[in-house]
């Protein structure tokens, strides 16, 4: 179950995309979803990279090479508007020709499924004000417990089933298609839906 202090922090998100100038529901939780993935792959080469320091080895398969540093959250999450803003809309010449948004794309089936289904993603925060707002809104989301980060994401399906007609919104077809893919139902499987 969402907490007081979770809903306000999630509402306050979505005020600012709407305030910000993105007012579709899907476009905002996309780009929320975007945020909260490029926060997590941090995290987790943070802790693989950790574990591998306890134990006296290099890591193996990095997320994030040394060229890409400047694209993991806790690097770029501390710089100024214009430049977090221009990693994400212009190629870095010193990283692969890579944007952050472009590198996460790209990271493929090394990260696991949910990054082959990027391909035909956008980045659409208009501005670097609105991308500093966020990221710094999302950086103060406490998601140490597994539990939150489940109650995070119910809660935003659960705003866009409010935006839409009748309480009401079809999922998109990539989103089906990963769901599937993640799972592999079998005909044995019983499917029950929410």
């Amino acid at each position: 179950m969402i907490t007081g202090e979770l809903r306000s922090q999630v509402d306050k998100i979505w005020e600012a995309f709407w305030t910000g100038g993105i007012s579709n529901p899907l476009t905002v939780i996309e780009q929320f979803t975007f945020l909260l993935f490029l926060r997590r792959l941090d995290e987790q080469q943070l802790l693989a990279e950790k574990k591998a320091n306890t134990i006296g080895i290099s890591l193996e398969n990095p997320i994030y090479r040394d060229v890409h540093k400047k694209f993991r959250w806790n690097s770029f999450k501390n710089l100024d508007p214009e430049s977090l803003f221009a990693l994400f809309t212009h190629p870095q010449a010193d990283s692969d020709n890579l944007t952050t948004f472009e590198h996460m794309k790209q990271l493929g089936s090394d990260v696991g499924v949910f990054a082959r289904f990027m391909k035909g993603a956008t980045f659409m925060i208009p501005t670097p004000k609105l991308l500093d707002q966020v990221v710094q809104m999302i950086d103060k989301i406490q998601m140490d417990d597994r539990d939150t980060k489940g109650d995070l994401y119910e809660y935003l399906l659960s705003k866009i089933a409010a935006a839409g007609t009748n309480g009401q919104f079809r999922t998109p077809r990539h989103i089906i298609k990963m769901m599937v893919e993640i799972m592999q139902p079998t005909k044995e499987d019983t499917l029950c839906r929410g």
